[in-house]
């Protein structure tokens, strides 16, 4: 049987009033996170600096608001057959901790040696593990492959409106908390939050600029953004969050026409950055989450005098990660 797929460039971008709708599905299934300010994390970076603090949701990051605004609008029949996703980790969370939600079979496939928490977290909340393959995009071959043989709803990471919607609703409780930011930076790896902070901030005046941040070690959407076509590329990133060999349409679409400004670190800036978060702003902090952090070091002189946040996009910490991070400082 051929894999059920869905033309992405017929994918309807998500507008600003999608995100409002968005943040009245998951306000009674969501708090707010915090946004924060740390005055030794200010002096690192040599400006005002806010944390969004998205390892405080209940899986830990941020992808949940997209996994509950998607989930919550499933036909009947969608719901009856389940779901199905291939992750890292997070986006395979935020489906499992909706599809428990709505009482929804959930089937997530995950590489081989996924992150532990995140793979414990998952079947915790209900979902079917399927390991497959040595990354991301391994796993979501076989979750196509899935879908089509089983009638499974597939879940795509990126191309899926109602995700980056769901997930732009961090970047709309930012801009009301702070509305005189002035830089945002988001980091990406398939695309969908750096895509969802786009959608907010070109509504939003005065608009902030958006800046994404990826591992040179896994750099697809950077390529893609710069090329303005879809491309693969190596991926050897330890920052499982971003790491994918392949961009997405739909985040792209939205990139190209609203992303500012797309910069490269190094994994040794992200586990700097993170051994970073961890000590200043005292809690944990995935590599992923602390890639905006190190984007922002990394241009720390083009951000004097402005007000500036970074998403934290996770917390997903595995104790062997953490005691390399730690052996490493």
């Amino acid at each position: 049987m051929a894999r059920v797929t869905v033309d992405p460039a017929v994918l309807p971008t998500p507008t600003f009033d999608d995100v409002v709708r968005a943040r009245e599905r998951i306000a009674s299934h969501l708090r707010p996170t915090a946004l924060y300010t740390y005055p030794s994390l200010n002096d690192v970076v040599g400006t005002e600096l806010w944390v969004k603090h998205e390892n405080h949701q209940p899986v830990g990051a941020f992808k949940v608001r997209g996994g509950i605004n998607l989930v919550s609008q499933l036909s009947e029949g969608e719901r009856h057959r389940g779901v199905i996703a291939a992750s890292t980790g997070n986006h395979g969370q935020s489906i499992a901790y909706a599809a428990r939600l709505f009482s929804v079979r959930a089937v997530v496939c995950v590489p081989e040696k996924a992150n532990p928490v995140k793979v414990e977290s998952m079947r915790g909340l209900g979902a079917e593990i399927v390991h497959s393959g040595r990354d991301y995009d391994d796993a979501r071959e076989h979750a196509e492959q899935l879908a089509a043989e089983h009638g499974y709803r597939y879940v795509h990471s990126g191309d899926e409106p109602h995700l980056i919607a769901g997930v732009a609703t961090l970047s709309l409780e930012m801009l009301e908390d702070r509305p005189d930011l002035e830089v945002i930076f988001v980091p990406i790896g398939g695309g969908s939050g750096a895509a969802g902070a786009c959608v907010v901030a070109a509504a939003h005046r005065p608009k902030p600029l958006v800046i994404g941040v990826q591992s040179s070690a896994a750099p697809a959407a950077y390529r893609s953004w710069k090329e303005g076509r879809l491309l693969e590329a190596d991926n050897t990133t330890f920052a499982e969050g971003l790491a994918t060999r392949t961009a997405f349409e739909l985040p792209q679409r939205i990139l190209r026409e609203h992303l500012d400004d797309f910069l490269l670190v190094g994994d040794d800036d992200i586990q700097r950055a993170q051994m970073l978060m961890i000590e200043k702003t005292r809690n944990l902090v995935e590599a992923a989450g602390a890639a905006a952090l190190a984007g922002a070091i990394s241009i720390r002189d083009r951000l004097q005098n402005k007000r500036v946040a970074v998403v934290c996009s996770g917390g997903n910490v595995s104790t062997a990660q953490l005691t390399a991070l730690l052996a490493d400082r």
